[in-house]
């Protein structure tokens, strides 16, 4: 799914908080780079960024 939304978030781990994904398994790709998790703090959003967050959901 692709959504577009209107920044809120100052940095890559105030939106991981929001998505409240801490502590859980995924990935983040910011403007086609992978960030690694100890490094979200550091990335600053603007608009016309592109992120895309993938986690993983235990089934089965």
């Amino acid at each position: 799914m692709d959504y577009s939304q209107k920044i809120t978030h100052s940095n890559l781990l105030q939106l991981i908080q929001d998505l409240q994904l801490e502590g859980k398994r995924f990935a983040v790709e910011h403007n086609h780079r992978i960030i690694s998790k100890s490094q979200l703090q550091y990335i600053l959003l603007q608009d016309q960024d592109c992120i895309e967050v993938i986690h993983t959901v235990g089934g089965g």
